[in-house]
């Protein structure tokens, strides 16, 4: 009985083996199907139902486009999220295909394809961004405007004027100012105070830090920065302008004040040099006070002013065909600043509000495809405008000099709203996670850590030498203003001067410079900055430098010498 039992047990071993053989032996002619040359082999599962192919076996090809289909509106936020590549339509899903894609081995296969895609594809394209899709992604187009001009001509009440007429700054609030100014004596202030809102300000009625202020029109998101007309605040003036796309100078028609603010003292000229310096290249000339007593909107004094400037500012590098426009407006009861003047009141001009001028000014061209630049101009909740490329919330991002990298855990926009992506061109704040408020100056810059921004302590810069009362040799040293970075530097070497008429370099190095001249000079910094060649990023390479509260030069960064 025993025997048999063995035999039993023996004959019912060899079946349960040729059993498994036999699976064995299915498995490894599915295996062997080889649907796609780039899909993992298959591996069946045994707790599975029965898996029976519909298809018959075909030779290995290689799938030119990923079969992952993507909405449209996914694939185009894929343009603007840094580090995803935009997909390629999908081709046309036939009905042996769609019986593919239930299949295992069909999933696996695009899986491992597209992680090839993703793979093979840098973090950062240079895609080209649509115009059209951007608005409608995004919204409106963001300009910076920055005020200039002389003090008391008025750039704050016009500033704080825009803000009412665009419904910025309720009538309620008006009212409040309009009440409080009055009880100080300083009534025909009031509409300054939606921009000047420290004491200090208030009470001298001299703007003295850059204000910050948004706006928008049916066209288009504003930023006012309101940049102090003293002296003695140039330096603010400085911030502000180099956050700038278009300067706006503001020019009192009043007798006497004119004059004053466009003579040798006055800080007309040095302003509207320094926002053309900066890279400002389109400025709009707004003749303000037109409604005093003393000017009535008359043509001949608007005129008079107006051929004064033109010279000037086509001596600074502005065209007057193209680059500048003048306008009669008056800052304090707002004609011609949303709704064009009436001709009732002043009949000889004809052309645009400024509103209406800052809205259908051409697009400009923003660098959102380039690297993230931003430079830091406050905080650890740090504010600043991006110069190139985007940011979005939970990217990580790299703070020069120091080379620290954090992350972004939100971005805001003007209105202090929470937003997912900030764009070129645009004021944002952003929240950093990863570094401490003492980490972080004003000058840092934020950028991509692909692409860092160049840190050096020293740089060859093309200097154009506009104003001092002695020769400059090397050794001298003065206050570089580059972007939002104050920085002490010196004048190593002074390795060739230009010719005035042809631009060619001498061959010997000059023993010393002086008013007028141009020269290729070696400036080092006490510490180390973040700066760009100019033919890269020209808001990263072009600077001025400060001495005694005068600007001396004006340059443009030619060559970045390696830190060692």
């Amino acid at each position: 009985m025993s025997t048999q039992a063995n035999n039993d047990v023996t004959t019912r071993d060899t079946w349960e083996e040729a059993e498994e053989a036999a699976e064995t032996t299915l498995a490894q002619q599915t295996s062997k199907l080889s649907l796609n040359a780039n899909a993992a082999e298959f591996r069946p599962n045994v707790y599975a139902k029965e898996f029976i192919p519909s298809w018959l076996p075909q030779p290995a090809q290689t799938l030119s486009e990923p079969v992952v289909e993507k909405s449209e509106s996914e694939t185009l936020a894929d343009i603007l999220v840094e580090g995803t590549p935009p997909l390629p339509k999908p081709a046309p899903v036939t009905e042996n295909e769609t019986e593919k894609k239930t299949a295992p081995s069909s999933t696996i296969a695009t899986a491992s394809t597209s992680t090839q895609i993703t793979e093979s594809a840098p973090e950062e394209q240079d895609e080209h961004v649509d115009a059209e899709l951007l608005k409608e992604l995004y919204g409106k187009e963001h300009l910076n405007v920055v005020f200039i001009g002389h003090v008391d001509a008025g750039k704050s009440t016009m500033g704080g004027n825009l803000l009412y007429i665009t419904g910025m700054v309720d009538q309620r609030t008006m009212e409040k100012y309009e009440r409080e100014a009055k009880e100080q004596g300083r009534e025909s202030w009031y509409l300054s105070w939606a921009l000047d809102t420290n004491k200090e300000e208030r009470a001298k009625g001299k703007t003295v830090e850059c204000g910050r202020a948004y706006f928008e029109t049916d066209k288009r998101r504003y930023t006012i920065l309101d940049a102090p007309g003293h002296k003695n605040y140039v330096p603010s003036m400085i911030g502000g302008a180099s956050q700038a796309d278009v300067a706006v100078l503001v020019i009192s028609a009043r007798k006497g004040e004119f004059e004053t603010g466009f003579e040798r003292g006055g800080q007309t000229r040095e302003h509207a040099l320094l926002v053309r310096t900066l890279g400002v290249n389109r400025l709009i000339v707004v003749v303000n006070k037109m409604d005093d007593p003393t000017v009535c909107w008359s043509k001949a004094r608007y005129d008079e002013c107006v051929t004064k400037l033109t010279p000037f500012l086509k001596g600074s590098g502005y065209n007057p065909a193209t680059d500048l426009q003048f306008m009669p407006v008056s800052g304090y009861t707002g004609a011609n600043l949303k709704d064009r003047v009436s001709e009732e009141v002043c009949s000889w001009y004809s052309g645009p509000s400024l509103l209406e001028y800052l809205d259908n000014l051409q697009a400009l061209d923003r660098k959102v495809d380039a690297a993230l630049m931003m430079p830091i101009d406050m905080g650890t909740v740090v504010v600043g405008k991006i110069e190139s490329g985007k940011v979005s919330k939970g990217q990580t991002v790299l703070i020069m000099p120091n080379r620290r990298a954090v992350e972004v855990s939100l971005v805001y926009n003007e209105l202090e709203e929470e937003i997912k992506v900030g764009l070129c061109g645009d004021n944002v704040r952003l929240r950093l996670r990863g570094i401490e408020e003492e980490d972080i100056s004003t000058g840092f810059v934020v950028c991509s850590t692909l692409a860092p921004v160049k840190t050096t302590t020293a740089f060859e810069a093309q200097l154009a030498i506009l104003e001092h009362k002695n020769i400059l040799c090397a050794g001298y040293s003065a206050v570089l203003h580059v972007h939002a970075c104050v920085e002490e530097v010196s004048i190593s070497a002074l390795l060739h001067s230009l010719d005035r008429k042809t631009g060619r370099r001498s061959k010997r190095p000059p023993q010393f410079v002086k008013k007028g001249q141009k020269v290729i000079a070696r400036l080092e910094s006490s510490a180390p900055i973040c700066v760009e060649s100019y033919e890269d990023y020209p808001q990263l390479g072009r600077f001025t430098l400060r001495d005694e509260g005068k600007t001396i030069a004006i340059g443009k960064i030619t060559k970045i010498i390696e830190s060692e």
